[in-house]
Protein backbone atom coordinates (compact mmCIF):
# COMPACT_ATOMS: atom_id res chain seq x y z
CA UNK A 1 0.00 0.00 0.00
CA UNK A 2 2.81 2.69 0.74
CA UNK A 3 4.50 1.87 -2.46
CA UNK A 4 1.19 2.80 -4.28
CA UNK A 5 1.01 6.55 -3.05
CA UNK A 6 3.42 8.35 -4.15
CA UNK A 7 1.72 7.24 -7.76
CA UNK A 8 -1.51 8.26 -6.40
CA UNK A 9 -0.49 11.88 -5.59
CA UNK A 10 1.42 12.11 -9.01
CA UNK A 11 -2.18 11.07 -10.51
CA UNK A 12 -3.50 14.34 -8.95
CA UNK A 13 -0.88 16.44 -11.02
CA UNK A 14 -1.72 14.01 -14.24
CA UNK A 15 -2.54 15.79 -17.34
CA UNK A 16 -5.80 15.04 -19.29
CA UNK A 17 -5.87 12.06 -20.62
CA UNK A 18 -9.17 10.04 -23.05
CA UNK A 19 -10.92 9.03 -20.03
CA UNK A 20 -11.33 12.91 -18.78
CA UNK A 21 -12.17 13.77 -22.02
CA UNK A 22 -14.97 11.57 -22.21
CA UNK A 23 -16.14 12.96 -18.74
CA UNK A 24 -16.06 16.44 -20.19
CA UNK A 25 -18.32 15.25 -22.75
CA UNK A 26 -20.88 13.44 -20.32
CA UNK A 27 -21.23 16.17 -18.53
CA UNK A 28 -21.63 18.83 -21.12
CA UNK A 29 -24.21 16.31 -22.64
CA UNK A 30 -26.07 15.89 -19.19
CA UNK A 31 -26.45 19.68 -18.82
CA UNK A 32 -27.59 19.59 -22.67
CA UNK A 33 -30.29 17.15 -21.58
CA UNK A 34 -31.15 18.90 -18.33
CA UNK A 35 -31.84 21.81 -21.06
CA UNK A 36 -34.23 19.72 -22.99
CA UNK A 37 -37.78 20.13 -20.89
CA UNK A 38 -37.22 24.15 -21.45
CA UNK A 39 -37.85 26.58 -19.33
CA UNK A 40 -40.42 29.00 -17.71
CA UNK A 41 -40.08 32.81 -16.98
CA UNK A 42 -40.87 34.48 -14.15
CA UNK A 43 -41.35 38.39 -13.50
CA UNK A 44 -38.20 38.90 -16.76
CA UNK A 45 -36.52 37.31 -20.37
CA UNK A 46 -34.45 34.90 -18.25
CA UNK A 47 -35.92 31.42 -17.87
CA UNK A 48 -35.92 28.76 -15.40
CA UNK A 49 -34.22 25.51 -16.34
CA UNK A 50 -32.12 22.73 -14.44
CA UNK A 51 -29.38 23.57 -16.23
CA UNK A 52 -27.70 24.91 -13.31
CA UNK A 53 -28.03 21.97 -11.60
CA UNK A 54 -25.66 20.48 -14.16
CA UNK A 55 -23.31 23.10 -13.64
CA UNK A 56 -23.31 22.33 -10.31
CA UNK A 57 -22.50 18.37 -10.60
CA UNK A 58 -20.29 19.27 -13.41
CA UNK A 59 -18.06 21.14 -10.75
CA UNK A 60 -18.45 18.89 -7.58
CA UNK A 61 -17.62 15.74 -9.76
CA UNK A 62 -15.29 16.80 -12.32
CA UNK A 63 -13.40 19.49 -10.24
CA UNK A 64 -12.06 22.75 -10.84
CA UNK A 65 -10.42 21.89 -14.72
CA UNK A 66 -12.28 19.67 -15.90
CA UNK A 67 -15.64 21.06 -14.62
CA UNK A 68 -15.05 24.20 -15.85
CA UNK A 69 -13.79 22.91 -19.66
CA UNK A 70 -17.24 20.49 -19.70
CA UNK A 71 -18.99 24.14 -19.55
CA UNK A 72 -16.48 25.68 -22.08
CA UNK A 73 -16.91 22.55 -24.60
CA UNK A 74 -21.19 23.20 -24.03
CA UNK A 75 -21.18 26.89 -24.77
CA UNK A 76 -18.70 26.82 -27.87
CA UNK A 77 -21.19 24.32 -29.41
CA UNK A 78 -23.88 26.10 -28.67
CA UNK A 79 -22.03 29.29 -30.14
CA UNK A 80 -21.68 27.11 -33.57
CA UNK A 81 -25.55 26.97 -33.78
CA UNK A 82 -26.20 23.59 -31.76
CA UNK A 83 -29.57 23.97 -30.09
CA UNK A 84 -28.26 22.86 -26.40
CA UNK A 85 -29.55 25.81 -24.22
CA UNK A 86 -33.27 25.67 -22.34
CA UNK A 87 -35.80 25.41 -25.32
CA UNK A 88 -33.27 24.38 -27.77
CA UNK A 89 -31.55 27.76 -28.62
CA UNK A 90 -28.77 28.13 -29.95
CA UNK A 91 -26.35 30.07 -32.33
CA UNK A 92 -24.19 33.05 -31.24
CA UNK A 93 -26.75 35.50 -30.80
CA UNK A 94 -27.71 33.52 -27.87
CA UNK A 95 -24.51 35.25 -25.81
CA UNK A 96 -26.03 38.78 -27.01
CA UNK A 97 -29.44 38.52 -25.81
CA UNK A 98 -30.68 38.94 -21.75
CA UNK A 99 -29.66 35.30 -20.78
CA UNK A 100 -26.33 35.45 -22.44
CA UNK A 101 -24.33 36.49 -18.97
CA UNK A 102 -26.24 33.32 -17.65
CA UNK A 103 -25.27 30.76 -19.80
CA UNK A 104 -21.22 32.09 -19.53
CA UNK A 105 -21.14 32.02 -16.15
CA UNK A 106 -21.92 28.14 -16.57
CA UNK A 107 -17.69 28.07 -16.85
CA UNK A 108 -17.28 30.15 -13.44
CA UNK A 109 -20.32 28.51 -11.85
CA UNK A 110 -18.43 25.13 -12.52
CA UNK A 111 -14.85 26.65 -11.64
CA UNK A 112 -16.07 28.19 -8.73
CA UNK A 113 -17.64 25.17 -7.01
CA UNK A 114 -14.96 22.67 -7.83
CA UNK A 115 -12.76 24.86 -6.44
CA UNK A 116 -14.81 25.01 -3.31
CA UNK A 117 -16.21 21.16 -3.08
CA UNK A 118 -12.48 19.80 -3.36
CA UNK A 119 -10.43 23.00 -1.94
CA UNK A 120 -6.74 21.76 -0.95
CA UNK A 121 -7.51 18.63 -2.63
CA UNK A 122 -10.01 17.12 -0.06
CA UNK A 123 -12.60 14.85 0.09
CA UNK A 124 -16.09 16.35 -0.74
CA UNK A 125 -17.88 17.09 2.83
CA UNK A 126 -21.57 17.38 3.27
CA UNK A 127 -20.99 20.77 4.34
CA UNK A 128 -18.43 21.78 1.49
CA UNK A 129 -20.37 20.70 -1.39
CA UNK A 130 -23.78 22.35 -0.53
CA UNK A 131 -21.69 25.84 0.18
CA UNK A 132 -20.26 24.98 -3.38
CA UNK A 133 -23.18 24.71 -4.72
CA UNK A 134 -24.27 27.55 -3.57
CA UNK A 135 -21.20 29.58 -4.37
CA UNK A 136 -20.92 28.18 -7.68
CA UNK A 137 -23.90 27.36 -9.00
CA UNK A 138 -25.55 29.97 -7.40
CA UNK A 139 -24.06 32.88 -7.19
CA UNK A 140 -20.93 32.86 -9.76
CA UNK A 141 -23.78 32.35 -12.70
CA UNK A 142 -25.60 35.52 -10.92
CA UNK A 143 -22.44 37.44 -10.88
CA UNK A 144 -21.73 37.09 -14.60
CA UNK A 145 -25.71 36.70 -15.68
CA UNK A 146 -26.87 40.03 -13.61
CA UNK A 147 -24.46 42.80 -15.32
CA UNK A 148 -25.05 40.94 -18.86
CA UNK A 149 -28.67 40.91 -18.24
CA UNK A 150 -28.95 44.84 -17.16
CA UNK A 151 -27.15 45.93 -20.42
CA UNK A 152 -28.77 43.98 -22.47
CA UNK A 153 -31.67 45.28 -21.64
CA UNK A 154 -30.93 48.43 -19.91
CA UNK A 155 -32.48 48.29 -16.71
CA UNK A 156 -30.42 49.35 -13.44
CA UNK A 157 -28.54 46.96 -11.97
CA UNK A 158 -30.14 47.15 -8.57
CA UNK A 159 -33.31 46.48 -10.22
CA UNK A 160 -32.46 43.58 -12.14
CA UNK A 161 -30.80 42.10 -8.74
CA UNK A 162 -33.84 42.49 -7.36
CA UNK A 163 -35.39 40.75 -9.78
CA UNK A 164 -33.44 37.49 -10.16
CA UNK A 165 -34.23 37.19 -6.29
CA UNK A 166 -37.32 35.19 -7.46
CA UNK A 167 -34.82 32.64 -8.58
CA UNK A 168 -33.09 31.50 -5.40
CA UNK A 169 -35.29 29.19 -4.05
CA UNK A 170 -35.07 27.33 -6.77
CA UNK A 171 -31.81 27.59 -7.15
CA UNK A 172 -31.42 26.33 -3.53
CA UNK A 173 -33.60 23.39 -4.40
CA UNK A 174 -30.86 22.57 -6.96
CA UNK A 175 -28.12 23.14 -4.57
CA UNK A 176 -29.90 20.39 -2.29
CA UNK A 177 -30.57 17.72 -5.11
CA UNK A 178 -26.89 18.34 -6.41
CA UNK A 179 -25.75 17.72 -2.84
CA UNK A 180 -27.50 14.78 -2.74
CA UNK A 181 -26.33 13.30 -5.73
CA UNK A 182 -22.75 14.00 -4.76
CA UNK A 183 -23.22 12.61 -1.39
CA UNK A 184 -24.89 9.34 -3.09
CA UNK A 185 -21.61 8.67 -6.06
CA UNK A 186 -19.46 9.49 -3.00
CA UNK A 187 -20.73 6.36 -1.04
CA UNK A 188 -21.14 4.37 -4.16
CA UNK A 189 -18.37 5.31 -6.54
CA UNK A 190 -16.14 7.58 -5.14
CA UNK A 191 -13.91 6.60 -8.35
CA UNK A 192 -16.20 8.39 -10.37
CA UNK A 193 -14.42 11.78 -9.23
CA UNK A 194 -10.75 10.50 -10.30
CA UNK A 195 -9.11 11.87 -7.17
CA UNK A 196 -6.19 10.74 -5.41
CA UNK A 197 -8.39 10.02 -1.91
CA UNK A 198 -10.83 8.38 -4.51
CA UNK A 199 -8.05 5.63 -5.58
CA UNK A 200 -7.51 5.51 -1.98
CA UNK A 201 -10.71 4.91 -0.97
CA UNK A 202 -11.14 2.05 -3.48
CA UNK A 203 -8.35 0.12 -2.39
CA UNK A 204 -9.21 0.23 1.64
CA UNK A 205 -12.64 -1.05 0.25
CA UNK A 206 -11.39 -3.67 -1.26
CA UNK A 207 -10.59 -6.76 1.16
CA UNK A 208 -7.30 -8.45 0.89
CA UNK A 209 -7.31 -11.69 -0.74
CA UNK A 210 -5.29 -14.35 1.03
CA UNK A 211 -3.92 -17.27 -0.95
CA UNK A 212 -4.71 -21.08 0.47
CA UNK A 213 -2.00 -22.71 2.76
Amino acid sequence: MTETRPSLRAAGRRRIDATDLARVAVFAAIVAVLGLPGGFTILGSVPVTAQTLGVMLAGAILGPRLGALSMTVLLILVAVGLPLLAGGRGGIGVFLGPTGGYALGFIAGALVTGLIVHAGGRKPVLWRTFIGAVVGGVLAIYAVGIPVQSLVTRLPLGETALTSLVFLPGDFIKAVIATGIVMALLRGYPRAFRRDWAAESHADSVPERTSAR
